[in-house]
This record gives C-alpha cells, sequence and structure tokens, in this order.
C-alpha cells in the first residue's frame, strides 16, 4: 500500500481501461444480449487499436475463457505499453465456475496467467472474489499468497476485485489497489472510495455501465467525476464503441482536473 500517496503508475493509467471479458467469453454472462465470440485474428486485431487509442490499462482473468490466452498472443511484443491486470480465485470450464482461495492454487494459478499472457509478470494481481469478501480476506490463504507473489517480483500491485463496501474497507489493511462496481444505480462504495484516497490505494471502476443496462454518456462522465476513480473498465467488441467511451472518459477526467486545486509548488 502506497500510505496515503498513491502510486505513479495509477497517477499515469488511461481513464478508460480496456475489460476483456468478451474477447474470450460469452457463456454464463449477465449482458442483456448474447454475442459470438471474435476469431484468435479478430481478437488480436481490437486489442492492438485499443493499444494505438492511447488505452494503457488491460484487464483480464482465468475466468474469462480464452481472454489471457488472446492477450498473450496479441501483444506479447508490446507488453510494454501497458498496465495488465489479471486475478486469481475464480476459473471458468465447461460452462461452470470454480473457487479456489488456497495457497497452492493462487501460486498455481498465476504461473498459468503468466504463461498465457506470455509475460514475464502482471502489474496487478486481484482476488476474484465469489462475493464472501470478508470471509475470504479472513480465511483463506489468498491474501498471504499474493504478498508473497509481490515479494517475489511476479506481481507488482496486488487487491480485491469485490462486491462489497465491508470487503473493500478491510482489504485497504494490504492492498495497492481495489476493483469496485461503482455508477449512478450503485453508489454503495462511495464512502469505501473516499476513504481508499485517503490511504492511497488505486480505485478502479468495474461494471461501469452496469452489465450493459446503463449509457456510457451518463455513467462515464459521473464515475469519473470521483476525484479518487483512476480509471474505469469498459469492454466492447467494436472498436468505435471503445473510441467513444475513450473520448468521453477523457472529456470527463480533463473537466476533473480543471476543477481541482493547483497542487502546492
Amino acid at each position: 500500500m502506497a500510505g496515503g500517496m498513491l502510486d505513479p503508475a495509477f497517477q499515469t493509467v488511461s481513464p478508460l481501461g480496456f475489460g476483456a471479458f468478451k474477447i474470450g467469453r460469452n457463456q454464463g454472462i449477465k449482458y442483456p444480449r448474447g454475442y459470438d465470440l471474435p476469431t484468435g485474428e479478430q481478437a488480436a486485431r481490437l486489442l492492438n487499436e485499443v493499444l494505438d487509442l492511447g488505452i494503457n490499462l488491460i484487464d483480464t482473468a482465468p475466468a474469462y475463457g480464452l481472454s489471457e490466452e488472446r492477450i498473450g498472443q496479441a501483444l506479447a511484443h508490446r507488453r510494454g505499453e501497458f498496465l495488465l491486470c489479471s486475478k486469481a480465485g475464480e476459473t471458468f470450464e465447461n460452462g461452470a465456475s470454480a473457487h479456489d482461495f488456497s495457497r497452492e492454487g493462487t501460486l498455481r494459478s498465476v504461473q498459468r496467467s503468466l504463461r498465457r499472457l506470455r509475460t514475464g509478470a502482471l502489474d496487478i494481481l486481484l482476488i476474484h472474489s465469489d462475493g464472501r469478501d470478508v470471509e475470504i480476506l479472513s480465511h483463506e490463504e489468498i491474501v498471504p499468497a499474493m504478498l508473497e507473489l509481490k515479494k517475489s517480483g511476479l506481481v507488482r500491485f496486488i487487491g480485491l476485485s469485490g462486491k462489497t463496501p465491508e470487503g473493500a474497507r478491510k482489504a485497504m489493511e494490504w492492498a495497492d489497489v481495489i476493483a469496485v462496481e461503482y455508477h449512478p444505480e450503485d453508489r454503495s462504495h462511495e464512502e469505501v472510495i473516499a476513504l481508499a484516497g485517503r490511504k492511497g490505494v488505486a480505485v478502479i471502476v468495474k461494471k461501469p455501465l452496469a452489465s450493459g443496462r446503463l449509457a456510457a454518456g451518463a455513467a462515464l462522465p459521473f464515475i469519473l467525476a470521483c476525484p479518487e476513480v483512476c480509471s474505469v473498465l469498459a469492454g466492447s467488441l467494436d472498436i468505435a464503441h471503445v473510441r467513444e467511451d475513450l473520448r468521453l472518459a477523457q472529456a470527463a477526467r480533463a473537466k476533473k482536473n480543471l476543477a481541482s486545486p493547483p497542487a502546492p509548488g
């Protein structure tokens, strides 16, 4: 944890990050409409176009089907251009999720992710919570395992992708970053986000459009008006949608920066 000062890596992250769920999985989804998976070639083209737009955060997970493998295939040669975030604790196989928060399961998961992503280290590793945030953090082995991975240099930053404000609050005892759902229809993490800002813990917002139920034009400016939010994860298979979301996010960040008082000099 940064001890009150946000790490420079999060100060320069793009206001829009790319959520890479849809390039790898279309089963067991929460979106209102289904979609076909892109081919490997289509996924590679999209990922490279995302980087070309200036987006420098890509979020994936073992539970996102083919996502990690496709990112490794498409972007290994551009690894230095972006922050790479993956997760541990959940896998998705044969149409069903399975969870393992043990030490051995965590270490095994990260090694598998590194192979699939074709990288020597992850920038960000998050616990992929099943909703039992406080129980996982209190009684499972995954937090000590992640601290071990960070110490070894295989992971740069660690944190929680959780579902409850209580879990996010507890994670801030050790986390560098938290990923939370926050948008006009769900403001339950508002106080925790403010606390993260005071502690120097980076905040990434996931599901900003409530799994496709909200319009980006309303949701993204609302979220990025929050001074503690570093980046918002949005995923689309249409690069035009990604480009428009990035435009909205950049405009919201610029407005926020204009409203912020100048740093003491």
